[in-house]
């Protein structure tokens, strides 16, 4: 078993056997006849992943690397808020007859600030500081920007980054360490495909700023499993599992924005059987 999926298995049933129910709730999202989308919820549930030693995809099911990967370059890299960016379809509810999912993710991390240094953006201010000032305790992103909320087809979820350097003793090269903050989540849907975007974030970012990759911190404030996800999550947490499998960076890219989906892979990756139809809450 892999410490990913020891680790969701473990959340799953914390959120299972101690969670509260939002049944009763009046609560925002639908599933598609109209019916409330109630929830069993967890407040303030911390993970931790220590990307030395191993690369935290699930084995319980399939993790699309790939499809993951996309969509956080879509994010990060590309800096985009149209979903004809996009290699899949996962964004195609939220978006406008444009495409365009309003002020959204990508949309933040482009915006131009003014610091000291010039005009830059929030992903090369990060890029810039990794480089120039790694022990800073002022790297960070937030897309979560108020005055811009009335204009996004969707508020963000994973809103917030903040990036921290150590210097292990007797090693050549510095650590990279970050905390992805959450305000809610679905687990069933979302949390192993956020963590391997984000690992592979991190990875791309040591690898640009010459550093070795560290700890993952993923803080959710609403982490919850929906009420027709219950009995797949107790069907899945029951599954054998497997050991990680070995991740691939494509070694000659020194530039994030020269990264593509497919300068990352996976060898030796044993899953089981893929869900398929997962109904999604709008």
């Amino acid at each position: 078993m892999s410490l990913a999926d020891n680790t969701f298995i473990n959340m799953c049933r914390d959120i299972l056997e101690n969670g509260t129910s939002t049944e009763g709730e009046k609560v925002r999202p639908k599933w598609e006849d109209g019916t409330p989308a109630y929830t069993i919820k967890r407040f303030g549930v911390v993970n931790r992943y220590d990307l030395r030693k191993e690369f935290p995809l699930l084995t319980l099911r399939r993790t699309a690397l790939k499809s993951a990967t996309d969509e956080m370059l879509w994010i990060w890299q590309q800096k985009s808020n149209n979903i004809h960016d996009l290699h899949s379809h996962i964004w195609d509810s939220w978006a406008d007859a444009d495409g365009s999912i309003g002020k959204a993710y990508g949309y933040q991390l482009g915006v131009k600030h003014e610091y000291r240094e010039g005009m830059m953006d929030q992903v090369d201010r990060v890029i810039y500081d990794l480089k120039h000032n790694p022990f800073s305790r002022r790297i960070m992103t937030n897309i979560y920007v108020h005055q811009d909320l009335h204009e996004m087809n969707l508020y963000p979820c994973a809103y917030s980054m903040t990036f921290n350097v150590t210097q292990k003793k007797g090693e050549d090269k510095l650590t990279l360490n970050a905390i992805l903050n959450q305000r809610s989540q679905d687990v069933l849907a979302a949390n192993n495909w956020n963590v391997v975007q984000y690992t592979v974030l991190m990875h791309m970012l040591a690898q640009v700023c010459d550093m070795y990759v560290g700890e993952l911190v993923h803080v959710i404030a609403d982490a919850h499993i929906y009420d027709r996800h219950v009995s797949i999550i107790e069907e899945l947490i029951k599954r054998p599992a497997y050991p990680a499998p070995k991740f691939w960076l494509n070694p000659e890219v020194k530039d994030f924005y020269q990264f593509t989906r497919d300068d990352v892979k996976v060898e030796d990756y044993i899953t089981g059987e893929q869900i398929t139809n997962i109904p999604i809450a709008i």
